[in-house]
């Protein structure tokens, strides 16, 4: 609900209330919920770029790597302009909600506070079903697959880059390096050569996977009711 709700407000984030763009029957501690922690918000930030607002340590996490996304909507979007959701503290501050165990009402910017002090909700909570873990799988979990969504950069050594990501990183910090290297990402195929070292790796990079090579497959029929799969790639010299 709280996802649903972000994505309704942001067609207008700036001017738009939380209250006005929660749908009917929502109470306004959960038209106040960061979409991650689903708690009332807590030092609350906005994502200018898109709008959407989530706790600053709800946040945080997304901003610690090299292209951070919206954790809503998954827009890029530049941590530098990640801004304190002033409107919206305001707002905490105006507007009350009834406890959800004593149904005292608190200013939403005590509530987080009260609720892990109120006696109602602790007894709620003790009388929670206890998490009974899904029995495990009998079939064996093979160990040795290889991973072909992250990559190592083959220069420093900077770890957790998706295709894109280690491309930008290789431009923008090795453009120069002279040092001939392995490709990371032909080297985790079935078909690449783990010791085959680039002569220009930005070349090969640039030429070979500036797109996914799930985008060069292609669906092509032989007769009715078959189909023969094909990857048409240009093989560099």
């Amino acid at each position: 609900m709280a996802m649903f709700r972000s994505l309704v407000s942001s067609a207008h984030p700036r001017y738009q209330s939380p209250v006005q763009a929660g749908p009917p029957g929502d109470t306004v501690e959960t038209q106040f919920s960061c979409p991650i922690c689903l708690e009332v918000y807590h030092k609350a930030v906005s994502i200018a770029s898109c709008g959407h607002t989530f706790c600053g340590e709800c946040l945080q996490p997304c901003l610690q790597v090299p292209s951070p996304l919206c954790p809503l909507c998954r827009m890029p979007f530049d941590p530098k302009k990640v801004e304190k959701a002033s409107i919206v503290e305001k707002q905490l501050s105006s507007y009350k909600a009834p406890c959800r165990g004593c149904s005292k009402k608190v200013t939403l910017t005590k509530m987080r506070s009260h609720i892990s002090s109120c006696a109602k909700v602790q007894e709620q909570m003790a009388n929670c079903p206890k998490f009974v873990p899904v029995v495990p799988t009998s079939q064996p979990i093979p160990s040795n697959i290889p991973n072909r969504s992250t990559f190592v950069c083959p220069y420093c050594g900077a770890r957790n880059l998706d295709q894109q990501e280690l491309m930008k990183h290789c431009m923008e910090n090795h453009r120069s390096d002279p040092n001939k290297v392995v490709c990371p990402i032909c080297s985790a195929m079935p078909w690449g050569d783990p010791s085959y070292k680039s002569a220009n790796f930005l070349q090969h990079l640039i030429h070979r996977h500036k797109f996914s090579y799930d985008t060069f497959v292609r669906k092509l029929h032989s007769k009715p009711g078959k189909e023969n799969f094909r990857i048409s790639l240009s093989l560099l010299p």
